[in-house]
Protein backbone atom coordinates (compact mmCIF):
# COMPACT_ATOMS: atom_id res chain seq x y z
CA UNK A 1 0.00 0.00 0.00
CA UNK A 2 1.32 3.45 -0.93
CA UNK A 3 2.33 5.91 1.79
CA UNK A 4 0.14 9.03 1.95
CA UNK A 5 2.65 11.70 2.89
CA UNK A 6 1.98 14.72 5.05
CA UNK A 7 3.86 18.01 5.13
CA UNK A 8 7.24 17.60 6.85
CA UNK A 9 7.11 13.80 6.87
CA UNK A 10 10.37 11.92 6.23
CA UNK A 11 10.50 8.36 4.92
CA UNK A 12 13.09 5.70 4.17
CA UNK A 13 13.10 4.42 0.61
CA UNK A 14 12.43 0.86 1.73
CA UNK A 15 9.72 -1.31 0.28
CA UNK A 16 7.69 -3.78 2.31
CA UNK A 17 9.93 -6.53 0.96
CA UNK A 18 12.90 -4.86 2.68
CA UNK A 19 14.54 -3.86 -0.61
CA UNK A 20 15.58 -0.26 -1.14
CA UNK A 21 13.82 1.79 -3.80
CA UNK A 22 16.57 2.96 -6.15
CA UNK A 23 14.95 3.18 -9.58
CA UNK A 24 11.65 5.06 -9.67
CA UNK A 25 9.60 7.92 -11.10
CA UNK A 26 8.71 11.20 -9.45
CA UNK A 27 5.58 12.46 -11.18
CA UNK A 28 3.11 15.31 -10.93
CA UNK A 29 -0.48 14.94 -12.08
CA UNK A 30 -2.99 17.73 -12.63
CA UNK A 31 -6.10 18.62 -14.58
CA UNK A 32 -7.13 21.51 -16.75
CA UNK A 33 -9.86 23.71 -15.25
CA UNK A 34 -13.17 22.74 -16.85
CA UNK A 35 -16.45 24.60 -16.35
CA UNK A 36 -19.84 24.37 -18.02
CA UNK A 37 -20.78 27.02 -20.55
CA UNK A 38 -24.13 28.62 -21.35
CA UNK A 39 -27.05 26.50 -20.08
CA UNK A 40 -24.59 23.66 -19.55
CA UNK A 41 -24.59 22.93 -23.27
CA UNK A 42 -20.88 23.57 -23.74
CA UNK A 43 -17.67 23.21 -21.80
CA UNK A 44 -15.01 25.83 -21.10
CA UNK A 45 -11.47 24.52 -20.70
CA UNK A 46 -8.59 26.51 -19.22
CA UNK A 47 -5.29 24.76 -19.92
CA UNK A 48 -2.86 24.70 -16.99
CA UNK A 49 0.90 24.75 -17.55
CA UNK A 50 2.64 23.46 -14.43
CA UNK A 51 6.38 22.85 -14.54
CA UNK A 52 8.03 20.08 -12.52
CA UNK A 53 11.72 20.79 -11.94
CA UNK A 54 14.58 19.72 -9.73
CA UNK A 55 17.99 20.96 -8.64
CA UNK A 56 20.88 18.85 -7.43
CA UNK A 57 22.96 20.06 -4.49
CA UNK A 58 26.47 18.79 -3.76
CA UNK A 59 28.18 18.01 -0.46
CA UNK A 60 29.41 21.62 -0.25
CA UNK A 61 25.81 22.89 -0.41
CA UNK A 62 26.37 24.21 -3.93
CA UNK A 63 23.99 23.94 -6.86
CA UNK A 64 25.70 21.48 -9.21
CA UNK A 65 23.03 20.42 -11.73
CA UNK A 66 19.43 21.02 -12.73
CA UNK A 67 16.44 19.74 -14.69
CA UNK A 68 13.85 22.23 -15.87
CA UNK A 69 12.03 23.03 -19.08
CA UNK A 70 14.16 24.15 -22.05
CA UNK A 71 11.21 26.40 -22.96
CA UNK A 72 12.17 28.95 -20.29
CA UNK A 73 13.63 32.03 -21.95
CA UNK A 74 17.41 32.10 -21.62
CA UNK A 75 17.58 35.88 -21.18
CA UNK A 76 15.23 35.68 -18.17
CA UNK A 77 17.14 32.75 -16.63
CA UNK A 78 20.37 34.72 -17.01
CA UNK A 79 18.95 37.43 -14.76
CA UNK A 80 19.03 34.81 -12.00
CA UNK A 81 22.45 33.45 -12.98
CA UNK A 82 20.89 30.25 -14.31
CA UNK A 83 21.72 28.29 -17.48
CA UNK A 84 19.33 27.09 -20.18
CA UNK A 85 16.90 24.37 -19.18
CA UNK A 86 17.59 20.72 -19.97
CA UNK A 87 15.93 17.34 -19.47
CA UNK A 88 18.84 15.08 -18.47
CA UNK A 89 21.24 15.36 -15.54
CA UNK A 90 24.97 15.36 -16.25
CA UNK A 91 25.41 11.94 -14.60
CA UNK A 92 22.44 10.48 -16.51
CA UNK A 93 20.65 9.54 -13.27
CA UNK A 94 17.64 11.82 -13.70
CA UNK A 95 15.59 12.36 -16.85
CA UNK A 96 12.62 14.67 -17.38
CA UNK A 97 9.81 13.66 -19.75
CA UNK A 98 9.31 17.22 -20.99
CA UNK A 99 6.91 20.12 -20.64
CA UNK A 100 3.15 19.47 -20.48
CA UNK A 101 1.45 22.76 -21.36
CA UNK A 102 -2.18 21.86 -20.71
CA UNK A 103 -2.98 19.26 -18.01
CA UNK A 104 -5.59 16.50 -18.31
CA UNK A 105 -8.88 17.31 -20.02
CA UNK A 106 -11.95 15.15 -19.58
CA UNK A 107 -10.90 13.90 -16.16
CA UNK A 108 -7.90 12.19 -14.61
CA UNK A 109 -6.30 9.70 -17.02
CA UNK A 110 -4.35 8.02 -14.20
CA UNK A 111 -0.95 9.03 -15.59
CA UNK A 112 1.28 11.87 -14.47
CA UNK A 113 1.67 14.88 -16.73
CA UNK A 114 5.33 15.55 -16.03
CA UNK A 115 7.73 12.95 -14.69
CA UNK A 116 11.35 12.79 -13.63
CA UNK A 117 12.79 9.29 -13.68
CA UNK A 118 15.41 8.63 -11.02
CA UNK A 119 18.16 6.02 -10.80
CA UNK A 120 19.91 6.57 -7.47
CA UNK A 121 22.65 4.10 -8.40
CA UNK A 122 23.84 6.55 -11.08
CA UNK A 123 23.71 9.76 -9.06
CA UNK A 124 27.10 11.48 -8.84
CA UNK A 125 28.59 10.61 -5.39
CA UNK A 126 29.10 14.30 -4.59
CA UNK A 127 25.33 14.96 -4.79
CA UNK A 128 23.58 14.70 -1.43
CA UNK A 129 20.29 16.55 -1.95
CA UNK A 130 17.80 16.70 -4.83
CA UNK A 131 14.95 19.22 -4.49
CA UNK A 132 11.72 18.86 -6.48
CA UNK A 133 9.52 21.90 -7.03
CA UNK A 134 6.54 23.02 -9.05
CA UNK A 135 5.84 26.35 -10.76
CA UNK A 136 2.71 27.50 -12.53
CA UNK A 137 3.49 29.36 -15.76
CA UNK A 138 -0.06 30.77 -15.72
CA UNK A 139 -1.94 32.94 -13.25
CA UNK A 140 -4.11 30.32 -11.50
CA UNK A 141 -3.24 29.39 -7.94
CA UNK A 142 -2.90 25.80 -6.79
CA UNK A 143 -6.22 25.76 -4.95
CA UNK A 144 -7.99 26.18 -8.32
CA UNK A 145 -6.19 23.32 -10.09
CA UNK A 146 -7.89 19.90 -10.02
CA UNK A 147 -6.11 17.02 -8.24
CA UNK A 148 -2.54 18.37 -8.31
CA UNK A 149 -0.33 15.83 -6.54
CA UNK A 150 3.19 14.44 -6.53
CA UNK A 151 3.93 10.73 -6.23
CA UNK A 152 6.83 8.29 -6.33
CA UNK A 153 6.32 4.98 -8.06
CA UNK A 154 8.05 2.07 -9.74
CA UNK A 155 7.43 1.73 -13.44
CA UNK A 156 7.81 3.95 -16.47
CA UNK A 157 6.32 7.32 -17.51
CA UNK A 158 3.51 5.44 -19.28
CA UNK A 159 2.98 2.55 -16.85
CA UNK A 160 2.66 2.55 -13.08
CA UNK A 161 3.76 -0.78 -11.59
CA UNK A 162 3.66 0.04 -7.89
CA UNK A 163 3.01 3.38 -6.18
CA UNK A 164 5.37 3.94 -3.27
CA UNK A 165 4.25 7.29 -1.86
CA UNK A 166 1.98 10.20 -2.81
CA UNK A 167 1.50 13.74 -1.58
CA UNK A 168 -1.60 15.83 -2.36
CA UNK A 169 -0.58 19.45 -2.97
CA UNK A 170 -3.94 20.94 -3.92
CA UNK A 171 -6.24 20.04 -1.03
CA UNK A 172 -4.88 22.52 1.54
CA UNK A 173 -5.89 26.13 2.14
CA UNK A 174 -2.23 27.19 2.36
CA UNK A 175 -1.99 26.91 -1.45
CA UNK A 176 -4.58 29.64 -2.10
CA UNK A 177 -2.99 32.48 -4.12
CA UNK A 178 0.26 30.51 -4.48
CA UNK A 179 1.83 29.59 -7.84
CA UNK A 180 4.98 27.84 -6.64
CA UNK A 181 5.55 24.90 -4.30
CA UNK A 182 8.78 23.40 -3.00
CA UNK A 183 7.43 19.87 -2.90
CA UNK A 184 10.09 17.66 -1.40
CA UNK A 185 13.64 16.46 -1.49
CA UNK A 186 15.68 13.32 -1.73
CA UNK A 187 18.59 13.51 0.68
CA UNK A 188 21.47 11.28 1.65
CA UNK A 189 22.01 10.41 5.30
CA UNK A 190 24.78 8.01 6.38
CA UNK A 191 25.09 6.78 2.81
CA UNK A 192 21.35 6.05 2.42
CA UNK A 193 18.81 8.02 0.42
CA UNK A 194 15.63 9.21 2.13
CA UNK A 195 12.72 11.45 1.11
CA UNK A 196 11.25 14.44 2.90
CA UNK A 197 7.86 15.94 1.96
CA UNK A 198 8.38 19.70 2.28
CA UNK A 199 5.19 21.07 0.75
CA UNK A 200 6.01 24.76 1.22
CA UNK A 201 4.09 27.20 -0.99
CA UNK A 202 5.95 30.36 -1.98
CA UNK A 203 5.11 33.74 -3.49
CA UNK A 204 7.42 33.12 -6.45
CA UNK A 205 6.13 33.89 -9.92
CA UNK A 206 9.18 32.49 -11.72
CA UNK A 207 11.34 29.38 -11.44
CA UNK A 208 14.51 31.41 -10.87
CA UNK A 209 13.07 32.85 -7.67
CA UNK A 210 12.23 29.37 -6.41
CA UNK A 211 15.75 28.07 -7.08
CA UNK A 212 17.25 31.06 -5.23
CA UNK A 213 14.91 30.41 -2.30
CA UNK A 214 15.99 26.76 -2.10
CA UNK A 215 19.67 27.70 -2.12
CA UNK A 216 19.25 30.54 0.39
CA UNK A 217 16.77 29.01 2.84
CA UNK A 218 16.71 25.21 2.57
CA UNK A 219 20.37 24.15 2.66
Amino acid sequence: MAINLTKGQKIDLRKTSGETLTNFCVGVNWGAIETKGFLGLSKNVVEIDLDLSCVLIDDQNKLCDHLYSPLYRVEVLQQFGLPKGKLLSVDGALKHTGDDLAGDTGGDDGLDNEIITVDLSKVDPKVNQIFFFLNNAGKEDFSQIPYAKIRMYEGTPTRVVSEFASYNVSADSQYVNKRSIIMGKLYKRNGEWKFSAIGDPTDDTFLGQTIHKIVQSYL
